[in-house]
């Protein structure tokens, strides 16, 4: 084809999920409650792992960037599918669509990275206990962490750059939820194979050796813990590892799934699956498996509620004009009201 036959578009239209004005009010609400309950859950992550002291733990540090990472990451597309949900005529335009490629992309390879960065801190805890406090200093926390965002940020810069460039010739209807890498490169009209050699490249660097890396910490975790006598110890190592190879399996199974088996005609809708598995179901379940299963996020969680009543308490007094009582005049109160009731 001649370079005078290119064209760019100046927006998209996205095919959605469904067309059925019913199928969407329901997805409406099932998504946006998904989502609110992705923003709280994610949120108490955060607060927990930066006001309890307990928590300034290298694997709860990673944790607070994997949740600000998923709350970021469904942030960049949920928003705009309720917003479709709503309408006829679901429009996206091509630098809105470019930025929105970006970010998911820059944000789940960082996700990716940061679930491999999370199993190495595992490994050194449970592998080198006597290790552990000088190898994953602070430093060397904030070290790997900003590699994960920088990678994350460089391999999104080159994928996004060179599949936005990619003229479609006019055909501007994307037969998917969001923009999405795959579902561009369709409607490319010239020879596409720049970018298949980048997908492969950057599936390498934020899927292939991340797993790989957590294959190999997970083994040496598990042959550790086998080598533990006690039955009780052995129980105790798994725990600290349990959340985090739930979220890992899910997380890299899904992926693995998807890259490794051959593309078909149906490879659309599943690209669709898998793009709603990722931004709306994975960052709402995060939260919720790292509270249930881990011990200290349910302990930390359980002395937030007092502190919470204490700095409640604090604005009535101060709203009063009067100044708080001290801890004993608080004991001393509720033994007087105790007596009274």
């Amino acid at each position: 084809m001649s370079k005078g036959n290119l064209t760019w578009v100046s927006d998209f239209v996205l095919m959605g999920l469904s067309r059925d004005p019913q199928v969407q009010a329901g997805l409406f609400v099932i998504f946006g409650v998904t989502y609110l309950l992705t923003l709280l859950g994610n949120g108490l992550i955060i607060l927990l792992t930066w006001l309890d002291t307990r928590l300034h733990l290298p694997m709860y540090f990673f944790l607070g960037h994997l949740s600000v990472v998923d709350i970021c990451y469904t942030s960049s597309g949920v928003p705009q599918m309720l917003v479709h949900f709503l309408q006829e005529r679901k429009t996206i335009s091509f630098a809105r669509c470019g930025t929105q490629l970006f970010f998911s992309l820059a944000l789940g390879g960082t996700e990716f990275l940061l679930l491999a960065a999370m199993a190495y801190d595992r490994y050194v805890a449970i592998c080198n206990p006597l290790l552990y406090v000088a190898v994953m200093s602070p430093w060397r926390c904030i070290a790997l962490a900003s590699g994960c965002w920088l990678v994350g940020l460089a391999n999104s810069a080159v994928e996004t750059v060179v599949t936005m460039r990619l003229p479609t010739c006019g055909r501007r209807v994307l037969n998917h939820v969001a923009c999405e890498t795959l579902a561009l490169v369709r409607l490319a009209c010239t020879d596409i194979t720049i970018n298949q050699v980048v997908i492969v490249a950057s599936s390498v660097v934020v899927l292939l050796v991340p797993c790989c890396l957590v294959s190999l910490s997970y083994t040496h975790i598990a042959a550790a813990i086998l080598r533990i006598r006690s039955s009780q110890g052995r129980r105790k190592a798994f725990g600290t590892c349990a959340s985090h190879l739930t979220v890992v399996s899910m997380s890299y199974g899904m992926a693995l799934f998807t890259y490794l088996q051959p593309r078909s005609a149906a490879s659309a809708e599943q690209d669709k699956l898998v793009v709603l598995f990722y931004a709306v179901l994975t960052p709402a379940l995060n939260p919720i498996i790292y509270s249930l299963r881990n011990g200290d996020v349910r302990a930390a969680l359980g002395r937030l509620r007092p502190r919470a009543r204490r700095e409640t308490g604090r604005a009535v007094w101060a709203q009063a004009g009067l100044p708080a009582p001290s801890a004993c005049e608080s004991a001393r109160l509720r033994v007087c009201v105790g007596m009274c009731a």
